[in-house]
C-alpha cells in the first residue's frame, strides 16, 4: 500500500470521527478545554491549552476530508515524481499546522500554527526548483512573515493581561487600549494570510506549486486561516476596526473579480476567484455575521478544492499546458472531468441547491437587509455579477470555443485515481450546503425584501453572464490602435500592479536588513539577545538543580558550620 493510500484513509476515518464528535458537540452545547503540561522548570509549569468546539470540530473534519481527497488525488497526479513520499510528508506537516492553529486558543500556540503554515507552504510553493518557483516561494513566504511579526508583537502587548489564553479577555477586555491594539495587529495578521490588499499579490504566485498543493492551500488551509482567526477574535474588534475591515474586503473582492475577467491562466483565475470569495467572508464578517461567514468559508472549501483538482487533470491532459486559450471542446474528450468542472463553477455562482447557493444567496440579502451605504451594495452586487463574468468566460474557452492545441485524440480521460476523489467531492458540493444550513443555522434567517431587491441577486448573475459570454466571443486585437485594450487589460490582470509594488517593498526592506546586519549589528544581537539569555538561563538553571539536589548535604554542612562558629565564640 502506497504512503499516499495510508494517509488518504487516515485522514478520511479522523475527517468521519471529529464530524460525529462536532454534530455531538453542537447538540448538547458543549466546549472543552484541555490543559497539557508540558514541562516544569525551576517552579515554573508550561502549559499547552487546547480548545474543542463545534466549530474547531467541524472546520478540522471538512480540512481532513479535502486532505484526504487531495492526497489520495496526488496518487496518480505526482505519479511520476521521485520523491512522492517527501511531498505526502510535507504536506501531512502542513495539515497538522492548520490543526494546531484551529485548536489553539493562546496566543503562542496559534503562532506555532501560523508560522507552520507559512514555512511549509513555501517548501511547497518551491517544490518544482526553478526560479520562476523560487521568486514565488519568496513573496509569499515575505507576505506571511509580515502576519508572523504582527502576530508577535500581539503576544508581547499580551503580557499585561498575565496569560496568552486571549480567549478569557475577548469579553470583559472589550474597551480595553491594550485590547484595542492586539485586535488591530491581529486584523493586520488576518489580512496577509487571507490575501486581503494591499498583501494580495502573494495569491496569485502561489499558483507555482503542484496542483494537489493549489487544491489544499487555496480551498480550506492556509488562506482560510487569516478569516478563522477573525471569526475567534471577532467579540474585542470594536466598530472602527469593523468599518475599515469591510471596505478592504469590499475592494478585495473587486478587484479580484475584474482581474480574473482579464487572466488567461487556467490556476490564476481560479486563484483570483478565491480571493474574491475571501473578500466576501471578511466583508460578511465585518458587518456582524460571523455564523454566515463561517457557513460560506466550509462550502467554499468544498467547491474550490473541485475545481482545482479538475484544472490539474485537464492540465495533466493537455501536457502541462494552462493557458485556456489553447483549450476548447474538451466536453467530447474528457466528459466526466467537464461535468464535474461545470457543477463545480455553477455551485460557484450559487446556482439553487448546489452547496455555494445556499451560503452566497444567503449572504447577499442579508446584505440587501442590513444597514450600510449604497456604495457597499453596489460592489457586492457588481462583484457577483463579476463571479458569473468569469465563470462563464472560463467555461467557453474550456469547452465551447475551438479546440486549439495539437490533435484532439491526444486526451484521453483515463485517470480513474483523480476522477474518484473528484466524484466524492462533488457529491458532497450537492449535499454540502443543505446540510450545514440545517446543522449550523440554528434560527433560520427571516429575509423581508422588496420584490426588486429580491431579485436584485438574479438580475446581477443573468447580466454578468450575458456580458461574460458575448465578451468571450469578440477577438482582442492588440494592433496600435488597441493599445490602450492592452494597457488596461495588463493593469487589471497584474492586480492593479499590485506584484510589482510588492516585489520592490520586499527588495529594499531586504537591502536594509543586510545593511544592517553588516554595518551594526555584526553578530551582537545573537550574543546579547536570544542565544545568550538561553546560556544563562540554562547555566543558572544548572546551578539551582544542583544546590536542589544537594540540599540536605548542604543543609547539614551549614549546621555544622553554624555550631562550629558558635563555639568559637563562646571560647
Amino acid at each position: 500500500m502506497s504512503i499516499c493510500l495510508i494517509y488518504s484513509v487516515l485522514f478520511l476515518i479522523m475527517s468521519l470521527i471529529l464530524f460525529m464528535f462536532s454534530l455531538n458537540f453542537l447538540f448538547y452545547d458543549y466546549s472543552i478545554f484541555m490543559e497539557l503540561e508540558l514541562l516544569s522548570l525551576n517552579y515554573n509549569s508550561f502549559e499547552m491549552v487546547l480548545l474543542f468546539d463545534w466549530m474547531s470540530m467541524l472546520f478540522m473534519s471538512f480540512v481532513l476530508f479535502i486532505s484526504s481527497m487531495v492526497l489520495y488525488y496526488s496518487k496518480e497526479y505526482m505519479l511520476g515524481d521521485l520523491n512522492i513520499n517527501r511531498f505526502i510528508l510535507i504536506i501531512f506537516m502542513f495539515v497538522m499546522s492548520m490543526m494546531l492553529m484551529i485548536i489553539s486558543p493562546n496566543m503562542v500556540s496559534i503562532l506555532l500554527g501560523w508560522d507552520g503554515l507559512g514555512l511549509v507552504s513555501y517548501c511547497l510553493v518551491i517544490y518544482y526548483q526553478n526560479i520562476k518557483s523560487s521568486s514565488a516561494g519568496m513573496i509569499t513566504a515575505m507576505t506571511n512573515r509580515v502576519g508572523d511579526v504582527m502576530l508577535l508583537m500581539s503576544i508581547s502587548w499580551m503580557l499585561n493581561y498575565g496569560s496568552w489564553n486571549f480567549m478569557f479577555y475577548l469579553d470583559c477586555m472589550y474597551n480595553d487600549y491594550y485590547m484595542n491594539v492586539i485586535s488591530l495587529l491581529v486584523m493586520m495578521a488576518a489580512m496577509t494570510k487571507s490575501a486581503q490588499i494591499p498583501f494580495s499579490s502573494w495569491l496569485p504566485a502561489a499558483m507555482a506549486a503542484p496542483t494537489p498543493v493549489s487544491s489544499l492551500v487555496h480551498s480550506s488551509t492556509l488562506v482560510t486561516a487569516g478569516v478563522y482567526l477573525l471569526i475567534r477574535f471577532y467579540n474585542c474588534l470594536n466598530l472602527n476596526l469593523l468599518m475599515f475591515l469591510l471596505l478592504i474586503g469590499v475592494m478585495t473582492m473587486f478587484m479580484a473579480g475584474l482581474g480574473a475577467n482579464y487572466e488567461y491562466d487556467l490556476k490564476k483565475i481560479i486563484a483570483l476567484s478565491t480571493l474574491s470569495q475571501l473578500g466576501l467572508m471578511i466583508s460578511i464578517l465585518s458587518m456582524g455575521d460571523i455564523m454566515l461567514s463561517f457557513y460560506h468559508l466550509l462550502t467554499h472549501a468544498l467547491f474550490k478544492a473541485t475545481l482545482f483538482m479538475c484544472a490539474g487533470n485537464m492540465i495533466h491532459t493537455l501536457m502541462n499546458c494552462q493557458d485556456i486559450r489553447y483549450m476548447g471542446n474538451m466536453i467530447t474528450q474528457l466528459p466526466l472531468t467537464c461535468v464535474i468542472f461545470n457543477i463545480s463553477n455553477l455551485s460557484l455562482c450559487g446556482f439553487p441547491f448546489l452547496a455555494g447557493f445556499y451560503s452566497k444567496d444567503l449572504i447577499l440579502e442579508v446584505v440587501s437587509m442590513s444597514y450600510i451605504n449604497i456604495y457597499i451594495y453596489i460592489i457586492f452586487y457588481i462583484s457577483t455579477g463579476f463571479t458569473m463574468m468569469y465563470t462563464i468566460r472560463l467555461m467557453y474557452y474550456s469547452m465551447i470555443g475551438n479546440f486549439n492545441f495539437l490533435g484532439m485524440n491526444s486526451m484521453v480521460e483515463s485517470s480513474f485515481i483523480m476522477l474518484k476523489s473528484m466524484l466524492l467531492l462533488v457529491i458532497m458540493i450537492n449535499i454540502g450546503g443543505s446540510m450545514l444550513s440545517w446543522l449550523i443555522i440554528k434560527t433560520p434567517y427571516f429575509i423581508c425584501l422588496p420584490i426588486i431587491m429580491k431579485f436584485m441577486t438574479i438580475i446581477s448573475i443573468l447580466l454578468g453572464l450575458i456580458i461574460g459570454y458575448n465578451l468571450s466571443k469578440m477577438k482582442l486585437s492588440y494592433s496600435i490602435k488597441s493599445l490602450n485594450n492592452l494597457f488596461s487589460s495588463l493593469f487589471f490582470s497584474s492586480m492593479w500592479n499590485m506584484p510589482l509594488l510588492s516585489t520592490y517593498l520586499n527588495k529594499w526592506f531586504l537591502l536594509l536588513g543586510n545593511d544592517f546586519y553588516n554595518s551594526m549589528d555584526q553578530g551582537w544581537y545573537e550574543y546579547l539577545g536570544s542565544q545568550n539569555l538561553y546560556n544563562n538561563y540554562k547555566n543558572n538553571s544548572k546551578i539551582f538543580q544542583s544546590l536542589f539536589n544537594n540540599n540536605m548535604k548542604i543543609y547539614m554542612v551549614l549546621v555544622v558550620a553554624w555550631l562550629f562558629l558558635l563555639l568559637l565564640l563562646l571560647l
